[in-house]
């Protein structure tokens, strides 16, 4: 698989294969993850993969604790109507995959909770970084979870983003033995073999056009 065949293949999966994810080739992807850009070569990323019972702990853990409120907001973009519309337009592509209906609120809900057990995915990687740490360190941070994503596709692994971990951030702090004090909970990114079949891995995606979102200058 090459870089360009990695980046137009990933996407978020929520439904995974009942099949395990070796250890070895996740050191495999973790270890030329290392490589990832770092402005100053600061490195500020750190993680603990989780699978088998330890995760089947946490997750119970997170099923019978009310979320907190995340110590970081992911949704400010939502504000401008542009960004909210491309929101609303992956929300309606990912709903109606499941056959949810826009007014069907408890079957929104239901499917939403789904990221508790992190799309039943056999591996959970959850990201973290001291709370020192600044934009640009968040940035570099990304980048490595980016370059992890695309190391995974190469192995024919899957992935999905988790954010939505932040709002259990002191119950996985407690299970993996962080320092709350010290450490931001970034995010989770729920690892496994992608079921195909599935519809919710299928539907259509949009990005905006090329001109809209870069500009060229001086070029002939």
């Amino acid at each position: 698989m090459d870089v360009t065949e990695a980046v137009t293949s990933r996407r978020s999966v929520r439904e995974f294969l009942d099949k395990p994810v070796d250890l070895e080739t996740l050191r495999r992807v973790m270890d030329k993850a290392r490589w990832a850009a770092s402005g100053c070569n600061y490195q500020p990323w750190e993680a603990t993969i989780l699978t088998g019972e330890p995760l089947a702990q946490l997750q119970e853990k997170m099923k019978t604790t009310p979320p907190q409120q995340a110590e970081y907001d992911w949704t400010a973009p939502a504000q401008e109507e542009g960004y909210k519309e491309r929101l609303n337009a992956v929300s309606k592509g990912m709903f109606s995959s499941m056959g949810i209906a826009r007014d069907d609120g408890e079957g929104r809900m239901k499917a939403m909770a789904r990221n508790t057990t992190s799309f039943d995915a056999p591996v959970v990687l959850f990201c973290y970084f001291p709370r020192f740490m600044k934009e640009a360190q968040w940035s570099d941070t990304g980048m490595w979870l980016q370059t992890i994503a695309l190391l995974l596709r190469e192995e024919g692994l899957d992935s999905c983003f988790q954010e939505y971990m932040a709002l259990y951030a002191n119950v996985i702090r407690d299970h993996i033995g962080i320092d709350h004090d010290r450490y931001m909970l970034f995010c989770g990114m729920a690892i496994g073999y992608r079921d195909p079949d599935a519809p919710l891995n299928n539907f259509e995606r949009e990005r905006e056009p090329l001109d809209d979102t870069v500009k060229f200058l001086g070029f002939d």
